[in-house]
This record gives C-alpha cells, structure tokens and sequence, in this order.
C-alpha cells in the first residue's frame, strides 16, 4: 500500500468502494477527520480518475486493506459485491479489522448470508459487522448531509460517530440487529419510489387538464398533497429537463425490488407495491443508464 505519511499514532481506517458514493464519502472522511488524526486506506476493484482521496493510501488489495485498517468502511453495489468484500477481509492472514460498517443497500437476505459467513469463519468473535445503509445521493455524500441508518453495535456505534459525522449530517441508531438497517433503508426508498411516481401520475392529470408545471407544483407544495418529489425533485430536475438528482433508475430499481421481496416474504399488504413496482421496471428498461428522475418520461408517455 502506499500512503502518503505512515504514523502509528493515527486512526487506522479503510474503505472499500469509491463509487458515486463512496468516493465523495471517503474524501469527506479524510478532509474532515484531519490528516492529524486519521490514516486513511482505500480499496477498489475499478479504481477512477480522481477518485482517490488527497493524503489517503492506496490498497493494492483487499487483503492489505485489511492489514491497515482497524475499521472498514464499505460503499459497493449490492449484496454479492458485499459478500466478496467481507469474505476477502475474513481471509486475510494479517488483518487488523475489529469492525466493518456496510453503508451499501443490500437488503435483507443478504445481510443475513454476510452474518452466516462471519460466523462460520474464525474471527467470528472479534469481526463486528454493522449494517448501516445510507441516504441523500450523490449531493448528499459530496455536501456531508447523508442519513446514516446504523443497525448492530451501540458500542460501535458510539465509537464511529466522529468517522460518521465526517461525511453524515444525521445519524440514527435503529436496533442491535443487522438488517434492521436494511429494513428502514428500504422502506425510505420505497416511499421515495411511490411519491416521484404518483407525483408524476399527479403532475400528467394536470397537464391533460391545461394547468402550468410550476403553477401545479407552488400550489402542491404549500397544501396537503406536499412531499420530496413537489419540493425538489420535479422544480429542481425535472421541471428544468436537468434529469441530474445524482441516483440512477437502476438502483431505484433494484431497492423498490428488494423491498418487493421481504414483503412478499413476509405476507404483507402489497397492493399498492406491485403498480409502484411495475413502474420502475419499465424505468430501468427504457432507461437503463438513465437518473431515477426519468421515471416521469415513462409516466408521462404510458398510453
């Protein structure tokens, strides 16, 4: 690994994923925490232009991340992408992990496969696993004001939140369990999913009928009807044809699909699930490299 000033007095921290999250996240981690206090390691599998934090060091791999790194900050995709991190971290014969803290949205089950492999493995009694999705975006993670939803640890917990604060505007503590962060993560979402898409549905009646956008969406806002998709999403991305909220429709996708599946897994109400569902699948086919913002393009055109 290289690093750009080794100092044994320092916090020792990794982060594996330097994505559209990850990496905002990760440079907000280092420039807030201080070049004093924090030795920073960072590791991906891809690794961009620019999207190694100034001072941070490179990990060559997974292993010598581990090697360096008291706790573990994950931001990768899904849950295979997880599952590979923390199996690669568990096999590594030098490491120094004692904590990793999954900001990604994996979804239940396979928080549940990451528990099962870190109980199985011989450090399963000193390899402490959070689960801690996050919201707010590309915007959020570049400007510092993403939510953090922790699940596991107290302990930890505790202890993180100078590491959190550095790239979290709010923090929640939600249970002990891993997986009860997955399950507040995915219901925002969901909510997310069904307020841009019956804003949309709202926003085309008008439409039909005559009435202005902006016109809609300044009377919505300050009546009953208000909510994140009429304060910010439609006057900020769609009204201006920006289509630039910074959260891909295939990542929509996949969260309004893996709250489909506990769902159904756990015989809830789902009726209006399953139209909310539809929608972003025909998202994320028209629009597969598109902003989740797109989804009124789709709505807009349904005949």
């Amino acid at each position: 690994m290289t690093t750009s000033n080794e100092n044994t007095n320092k916090q020792c921290v990794g982060f594996a994923g330097l994505g559209d999250m990850g990496a905002p996240m990760a440079a907000n981690l280092i420039s807030r925490c201080g070049d004093h206090s924090l030795q920073l390691a960072v590791f991906d599998i891809n690794l961009r232009e620019g999207s190694v934090p100034a001072s941070a060091g490179v990990a060559e791999s997974l292993s010598s991340l581990a090697a360096e790194s008291e706790v573990v900050f994950l931001s990768v995709p899904d849950g295979p992408s997880s599952l590979a991190v923390v199996q690669g971290l568990l096999e590594s014969p030098d490491s120094r992990v004692r904590c990793v803290v999954n900001l990604s949205t994996v979804g239940i089950p396979a928080t549940q496969q990451i528990l099962e492999l870190i109980a199985q493995s011989d450090s399963s009694d000193t390899f402490e696993y959070i689960d801690a999705p996050v919201s707010g975006g590309k915007a959020g993670a570049v400007n510092a004001t993403i939510t953090v939803m922790w699940s596991g640890s107290r302990v930890w917990f505790d202890q993180c939140q100078p590491l959190l604060s550095a790239f979290a505007k709010s923090l929640f503590f939600v249970g002990e369990n891993p997986g009860q962060g997955q399950a507040v993560k995915l219901l925002n979402n969901y909510l997310s999913g069904v307020a841009l898409s019956a804003t949309s549905e709202a926003v085309r009646f008008g439409l039909h009928h005559g009435l202005d956008m902006k016109t809609m969406l300044d009377v919505v806002h300050v009546s009953t009807g208000q909510n994140m998709a009429v304060s910010d999403k439609f006057p900020k991305r769609i009204l201006t044809g920006s289509y630039d909220a910074g959260f891909r429709m295939a990542l929509m996708q996949k969260d309004i699909s893996l709250y489909q599946e506990s769902v159904m897994a756990a015989g809830l109400p789902a009726n209006i699930l399953g139209e909310v569902a539809q929608y972003w699948q025909q998202g994320v086919e028209q629009f597969p490299d598109g902003d989740f913002t797109e989804i009124f393009k789709v709505i807009d055109a349904d005949d």
